[in-house]
């Protein structure tokens, strides 16, 4: 287990509820493009730039500054080697380090995104000041970029700042809002190119990984008389008749309110993914590169907001995308850009609808108000995809002669194995792939009491499904069947998805025998401490590690790599086949979370990250902080393993 006070590694996030965040590492070293103080999203939650990348920080001394910041230059040299001792860390209610000094001067730096609005705040205050002088400064770095590229040293950089009362305002380049600072510190213009820092993380991830960054000037405070602070805004700010301190005093004030209300340290991590989109609300799908998809939006608002009990939240994200369905399909991304919106997803306008259902029986045993209009409005939108998918709509989606839906047309990567490289689509599963029929019958079964027509298509699906998908061989389940719309062709590849098939969704599609010898086979040849890895070992194609550049990452994407969201199916599945008693479902906390619950508490900060190595020892890759890993470990830490209620909503089909 990595220790965050000392490892690189590991990271702190601070999301605004806007798309936009500070964050960085423990240990204060920018290993990411992404890390900064201030990352705005010009169009909530898109369109991220990076304003201020972050900042060196120091105490002046008699011999040479003491730094509180670290950073890493070209070739590969870490300034400075030995900084100011860290000697503690805490992200309640929001990242705050403690520093110490070798005369035993303790510095505490805390760092805050205030909520909703594009604003971070940041506060170091001497905890044990002597009676003489303690000169404090900070250079900030700026850029102004947009947060996927690397900022370079250019002349059009502007660094003369706009000065007020306790303000300063850079306008570095036209087309890029403003970057606003009020301070209570003095000032020293004092331009500067910063050249060549390192990202370590995106040069293992065969990335760009040299920025330069400007250094416009330095602010700089006795620390003894008072805390230090710098309040970074996107855009213009008014005067408020504040001084920088009270401004500063009333974010974190406020903030510490609003964040009171979430009890526990994962409940807080579950809140930053929450944003704004328009008027309504949406979910980031990860931090730092990842915006709101719909798939993981879907998968991720049943533990993120209904297993938290945040129905309201929940209503409000699921209706702000039930406008958005078009030919039966609801969007799967909508870019950074502002083009139009990507539909390349057969999953998550199902998994739409799995969602609905879900709130629909959350709602229902609960005291929450449903509107009429808000249930109109949903199932309007699930009948839209139900009946559009069995029509056809884009892609080659369509319900076939069997009752069971083909999809998929080449070059194009449809569910949720979605890696492609150029034009390569890693796994294709053209045809018909097991969990977009688990997918399907759960939706016509949730809804069929809504359309008369549902009824037929799911029960001449489910007995297909029954008769067509069962491997003998191996006692599962194929991953696809009539593979590239060959009728008969078959993938035995052995995966995890067959598991939303076994139990993993809210109805069982098998057998009680065959349901439990698919769950055994995932349990033995899938299952890992961090999730169910995405291919068997034994397989010519697995491998066991993902790293190294972006076609070496996403060939191993969907070939073994370990995903932790599917520990969530998975533990679902296990309690329908060996029961939901007390007994087992404390035995599924311990066998199953535990492992979790410790990354949690440690590296992740109340975070899971996207994926891990196939192999031991299962080392964290891909986005630190992914939604839908968080929210199926708070579904069944809140929901389906929660020791005072039994899963009243899983049904078995009984043959």
């Amino acid at each position: 287990m990595l220790d965050p006070l000392t490892n690189d590694d590991a990271e702190w996030l601070e999301a605004d509820g806007l798309g936009g965040f500070a964050s960085g590492t423990i240990s204060t070293l920018r290993t990411r493009r992404y890390h900064a103080w201030l990352l705005s999203a010009r169009r909530p939650p898109t369109e991220r730039y990076v304003l201020v990348n972050g900042g060196d920080v120091w105490i002046d001394s008699a011999d040479e500054p003491i730094f509180l910041s670290r950073q890493h230059y070209a070739p590969d040299v870490i300034v400075p080697k030995t900084p100011a001792e860290i000697v503690s860390f805490e992200t309640t209610p929001w990242p705050t380090w403690e520093f110490q000094l070798a005369d035993g001067t303790r510095i505490r730096q805390e760092i805050l995104a205030v909520h909703e609005q594009a604003t971070t705040v940041l506060r170091w205050t001497v905890l044990n000041a002597g009676e003489q002088p303690l000169w404090f400064s900070v250079r900030p770095f700026l850029s102004g970029r947009d947060y996927h590229a690397l900022h370079h040293e250019n002349p059009d950089f502007q660094f003369t700042p706009r000065s007020g009362e306790s303000t300063w305002t850079w306008s570095p380049y036209a087309g890029v809002e403003p970057t606003a600072v009020r301070s209570n510190g003095a000032y020293r213009h004092e331009p500067l190119w910063y050249r060549r820092f390192v990202y370590a993380r995106e040069r293992d991830r065969g990335l760009d990984f040299e920025e330069d960054l400007a250094a416009p000037g330095v602010f700089r405070w006795d620390l003894r008389t008072e805390p230090a602070v710098l309040v970074l805004s996107a855009g213009e700010v008014s005067a408020s008749g504040n001084t920088p301190r009270e401004v500063a005093d009333q974010f974190l004030y406020g903030e510490r309110l609003r964040r009171a209300q979430f009890q526990e340290l994962e409940q807080r991590a579950a809140d930053a993914y929450v944003v704004r989109r328009g008027t309504g609300r949406t979910l980031i799908a990860g931090y730092p590169w990842f915006t709101d998809w719909g798939r993981d939006t879907f998968i991720s608002v049943r533990g993120l907001c209904l297993a938290l009990g945040r129905l309201s939240l929940a209503e409000e994200i699921l209706l702000s995308w039930a406008d958005q369905v078009s030919a039966g399909m609801l969007p799967n991304r909508f870019p950074d850009g502002g083009e139009s919106p990507e539909f390349n997803s057969v999953d998550a306008s199902l998994w739409y609808v799995i969602a609905v259902a879900d709130y629909f029986r959350v709602a229902a045993r609960s005291s929450f108000q449903m509107t009429a209009r808000a249930r109109e409005r949903l199932e309007s939108a699930c009948l839209e995809i139900l009946r559009g998918y069995a029509r056809g709509t884009r892609y080659g989606i369509r319900l076939d002669d069997d009752g069971l839906l083909a999809a998929g047309e080449p070059g194009t990567q449809l569910t949720w194995m979605d890696a492609k490289v150029g034009n390569w689509v890693v796994t294709p599963r053209i045809g018909k792939p097991v969990e977009i029929q688990a997918l399907w019958l759960n939706a016509l079964w949730s809804f069929r009491t809504l359309s008369f027509e549902f009824e037929p298509w799911f029960q001449q699906g489910l007995a297909s499904f029954q008769s067509r998908f069962w491997n003998p061989s191996r006692e599962c389940l194929y991953d696809v069947i009539d593979v590239d719309h060959e009728p008969g062709r078959v993938d035995a590849s052995l995966r995890p998805n067959q598991i939303f098939a076994a139990g993993g969704l809210p109805l069982i599609l098998l057998p009680e025998d065959r349901a439990r010898l698919v769950v055994d086979v995932v349990e033995r040849e899938l299952l890992t401490p961090f999730g169910l890895r995405t291919l068997e070992r034994g397989d010519a194609a697995y491998c066991g590690q993902y790293h190294g550049g972006p076609l070496a990452r996403d060939a191993a994407y969907h070939q073994g790599t370990v995903w932790p969201w599917l520990l969530g199916p998975f533990v679902q599945a296990w309690l329908q086949v060996n029961g939901s008693s007390l007994p087992n479902r404390q035995r599924a906390r311990d066998r199953f979370l535990q492992p979790l619950r410790q990354w949690m508490s440690g590296p992740g900060q109340g975070h899971l990250p996207e994926v891990t190595d196939g192999d031991p020892p299962y080392s964290p890759g891909g986005c630190p902080f992914q939604a839908w890993s968080l929210g199926e470990f708070l579904r069944l830490e809140h929901d389906l393993l929660r020791e005072d209620t039994a899963r009243a909503a899983m049904s078995k089909l009984q043959k």
